[in-house]
């Protein structure tokens, strides 16, 4: 039963990765999803950081720092301990004719990082700034983080979606650990 199900999330998975990264190698799709996936590197969190800052006039005692403090350590921490326990070979080394549009940051593919930042980022300007724009804003471009992995030949779709979970996941402790 255990061996059929996971067959049935494997075959999907590949499944699925094939027809996102078939979307074909074009030069208007490398460059976008190459940027998007650059932007979760980390690079424009600062800029997060300091639009914040300001809109809390200049207090870094505030719930959003205070998650953030306490949700990324903890997502980094869970996330190279998945990383090394799991140790699934990243897409371009197991799918023949499959090769990698940016070069990974590490060996291993599960879960996604980036996707995992990404998410925690979304959570929490989601939780913290109601505003209709800016939540589906944040959510769009977490998600095409996610995309844009499996587009670049890096991750499998499940290692985006455990990415996901485990970035919202962490952003709702910072968040509860803050609340308490």
């Amino acid at each position: 039963m255990l061996r059929e199900i996971t067959n049935n999330v494997t075959r999907w998975d590949t499944l699925l990765f094939h027809r996102i990264f078939g979307w074909g190698d074009r030069r208007f799709l490398n460059r976008s999803f190459r940027f998007i996936s650059w932007s979760a590197n980390g690079y424009l969190y600062p800029f997060i950081a300091i639009y914040v800052f300001r809109a809390f006039d200049g207090t870094f005692s505030n719930p959003f720092f205070l998650s953030a403090a306490v949700a990324f350590p903890i997502e980094r921490i869970l996330y190279h301990f998945l990383k090394h326990s799991m140790k699934r070979d990243r897409p371009f080394e197991k799918i023949d004719d499959v090769h990698f549009r940016v070069r990974p940051p590490d060996k291993f593919s599960f879960p996604s990082g980036h996707t995992a930042s990404a998410f925690l980022v979304m959570t929490l300007l989601s939780s913290f700034f109601h505003i209709p724009a800016l939540q589906i804003g944040t959510f769009v471009w977490a998600a095409m983080v996610g995309v844009a992995r499996v587009y670049l030949g890096v991750h499998y779709p499940t290692d985006v979606l455990a990415g996901a979970l485990l970035g919202i996941c962490t952003a709702e402790i910072g968040i509860w650990f803050v609340a308490m």
